[in-house]
């Protein structure tokens, strides 16, 4: 669904013909100049390799995301390597990088569930 509707925002990475890598995002149709990094999957095989990183730069030079100043994404406490990498995609666009809890752990019906917390980067210039 997410690639039928959402072509431009989304991304699939290949090695030898094989999908190793997938970015699945949008554009908030409240915040047109934001994109929502919804999922961010990288195969074992590929991973360290900084493909996740690459594909978030090829995201955001896409046409569909003309005009985007902000990406949000959520990330749980303990997912360290995923915080990393838009840690340096916020260094590698020279912006701001905020975090804030967006569903507590009580937002959950799972006791184990870390909460998720909303990065926002940006705003970088385009």
């Amino acid at each position: 669904m997410l690639c039928a509707h959402h072509a431009g925002s989304c991304v699939v990475a290949e090695q030898e013909a094989e999908p190793v890598g997938f970015i699945s995002a949008y554009r908030p149709p409240a915040q047109p100049d934001t994109v929502f990094v919804w999922q961010v999957a990288v195969a074992p095989r590929a991973r360290g390799q900084g493909l996740a990183l690459g594909m978030l730069e090829h995201l955001l030079a896409r046409p569909a995301l003309a005009g985007c100043r902000w990406l949000e994404t959520t990330v749980t406490p303990s997912n360290a390597a995923s915080r990393r990498v838009f840690e340096t995609l916020a260094t590698r666009l020279n912006a701001r990088c905020a975090e804030r809890t967006f569903f507590s752990k009580e937002d959950f019906q799972d006791p184990h569930h870390e909460p998720e917390m909303l990065i926002r980067i940006g705003p970088w210039n385009t």
